[in-house]
């Protein structure tokens, strides 16, 4: 059971896909059925393995659980017919987004004063730095991190960002202040003070990389700092939310100005690096000013017909 398994993420991942959530919730299922001495993968035991979670008694997260023993399923179902495919009404799939921390430009002023409060100093750059880009461009955390110096181009203020969460690559127009800061930043002395074994932009007191699956604890300690905080029942403010904020403040300048929001939102949508417009279409719910604004312009347009 755990070669198949093996196998069908290793030619998943050959065809592009990363699969890293996946490939770990997968693992664990098979360790489940070893634990459990099961060599057929049953719709029984898949059932207990996505519910058996301690900590957690969300349906959703359940749900989740369960459509990876599906997927699975159906590909072993081939190579071992005794294999059960659990039935897609076991567990239905619900699709739930967090509700988006959208940041002001107050909070923004915040954080950059509790970043630049940092020590030591290279520390305080980095981190300076790296959420103002974020809060400027949309980019993915890990994009961000995994920026070379090689990847932005000073002279016609391009980055590039390559190797994203769908394999691709794509090139983000950005203003000129933000090149500026960025050259401000790699030629600063505290930058050149540690050996740089790296050719990242943002790097830590180590000179290596800044590491994206660390950099949430930082960023929740200056969230911390600053007492910027999420209405109850929300998820705290996190890195990511400044994606959610670039979007929609771009979306409410666009109505704004009274530009035809429909024909640019597939701009938006190559610009974040989105798999499909859909991803993007969700925006548009993603504050009740922009859904006013939403509203009245179709109100608008249906009160124009005869």
């Amino acid at each position: 059971m755990r070669e198949h398994a093996e196998d069908y993420l290793a030619m998943r991942r050959a065809l592009g896909f990363q699969l890293t959530t996946f490939g770990q919730k997968l693992l664990s299922f098979i360790d489940y059925l070893e634990a459990h001495e099961m060599s057929v993968l049953t719709t029984e035991a898949a059932l207990s393995w996505a519910t058996s979670t301690p900590r957690s008694t969300d349906q959703v997260h359940w749900s989740r659980r369960l459509m990876v023993a599906r997927i699975f399923a159906r590909h072993l179902a081939v190579l071992d017919p005794a294999t059960d495919v659990p039935p897609v009404d076991v567990l239905p799939h619900h699709y739930r987004r967090v509700t988006p921390h959208l940041y002001t430009p107050g909070e923004l002023d915040r954080l950059l004063d509790a970043a630049g409060a940092l020590r030591p100093q290279l520390r305080a750059l980095t981190w300076r730095t790296f959420i103002a880009l974020l809060a400027v461009s949309g980019m993915r955390t890990s994009e961000a991190c995994h920026l070379d110096v090689s990847d932005v181009d000073f002279d016609d203020a391009v980055l590039t960002v390559r190797d994203t969460k769908f394999g691709k690559h794509r090139q983000m127009p950005v203003h000129a202040s933000t090149i500026t800061a960025i050259r401000d930043y790699l030629d600063a002395p505290e930058r050149a003070h540690p050996v740089v074994h790296t050719p990242a932009v943002f790097i830590t007191t180590r000179g290596t990389r800044l590491d994206h699956t660390n950099v949430p604890r930082t960023f929740a300690a200056l969230i911390r700092a600053t007492g910027i905080s999420a209405p109850a029942g929300q998820r705290s403010p996190r890195l990511h939310d400044w994606r959610h904020t670039f979007c929609v403040t771009t979306l409410l300048t666009w109505y704004r100005d009274g530009v035809d929001v429909q024909a640019r939102l597939p701009w938006l949508s190559t610009y974040l690096g989105h798999v499909d417009p859909k991803s993007t279409y969700w925006y548009l719910t993603g504050s009740p000013e922009l859904l006013a604004l939403a509203a009245e312009r179709l109100e608008h347009a249906f009160g124009e017909q005869p």
